[in-house]
């Protein structure tokens, strides 16, 4: 199966609400008067990290990428289980497991170890509680609002490349926390950007039931002159974000479109309909 296809086929088994029907970020849960927030990612070597990536930042990615999602939901971190598959340079990935969770004070509760041969894999679910509820949800961007994003992409793409001015973005990406608590309390809808602002967006835009019009030369990127991977290529970690009309940013950020009706497409660049087939974004 391709992953929409295998996406799909889960949500057959879908019958509690704080799994928000798997179309959002991570899963809200009720629990004894306290909203709670709980996601999961998974790295795979030669596949979100380089086959010789040094272990320390493969473990700083493990978390950001989750502490991202919880950054989307306004959540403050609680703290990380570790899946961790044992092989050289486990010293180094501790090392780099202790600097991400001393950076953003986030306590390492548990977890796993294994052993076994092929390409690595290290797996983190991340606990946080909501800093405002309602909890910002993908699927609820209404015709009318602003679209905007955080920070500039394509920096993770040209860090991947080696291009020494955005190493650190591919290997130590920073996660929105700060700015989606800010944001949480506004936002009619908000997501992380790991996939890609194009896929991401339509993915927003179905889920919401609506239609989002993106400005491509409004949109903030790392190397102007190759505008279109940017916008495409992924692993970013920013926020992109709708707004009502009226409502003011309270952090940097980039408007880059609107929110409009549901019409035959839910994805338009600069008028243009785009859809899954035109690799808007890294799909497994």
């Amino acid at each position: 199966m391709a992953e929409p296809d295998f996406i799909a086929a889960l949500k057959a088994l879908v019958n509690d609400p704080a799994a928000r029907n798997l179309d959002d970020d991570a899963a809200v849960l009720e629990v004894g008067g306290e909203t709670l927030i709980l996601t999961h990612d998974t790295l795979v070597q030669g596949v979100h990290v380089r086959e010789d990536e040094n272990p320390a930042d493969i473990a700083w990615k493990l978390i950001a990428v989750n502490l991202s999602d919880l950054a989307a939901k306004g959540a403050k971190p609680l703290g990380v289980l570790v899946s961790h598959m044992l092989g050289d340079g486990d010293a180094r990935f501790v090392e780099g497991l202790g600097e991400i969770l001393q950076e953003y004070d986030v306590p390492l509760l548990g977890g796993d170890t294994v052993s076994a041969e092929g390409r690595r894999v290290w797996g983190c679910t991340a606990i946080g509680r909501a800093t405002h509820t309602p909890v910002p949800d993908r699927r609820a961007a209404q015709p009318g609002d602003g679209v905007y994003v955080t920070g500039s992409l394509g920096r993770a793409m040209l860090g991947f490349e080696e291009d020494r001015r955005f190493d650190k973005a591919y290997r130590r990406p920073e996660p929105r926390l700060r700015e989606g608590e800010l944001l949480a309390p506004l936002v009619s809808a908000m997501m992380d950007i790991s996939d890609g602002l194009l896929l991401d967006s339509l993915r927003m835009a179905e889920a919401s039931g609506v239609g989002i019009e993106l400005e491509s030369g409004s949109i903030p990127v790392a190397d102007p002159s190759r505008r279109d991977d940017c916008i495409r290529w992924g692993d970013d970690y920013e926020l992109l974000f709708t707004l009502p009309e009226g409502v003011a940013d309270p952090v940097p950020a980039t408007r880059i479109g609107s929110v409009n009706p549901r019409t035959d497409a839910s994805l338009f660049l600069d008028g243009e309909p785009l859809g899954r087939a035109d690799k808007l974004g890294y799909s497994h």
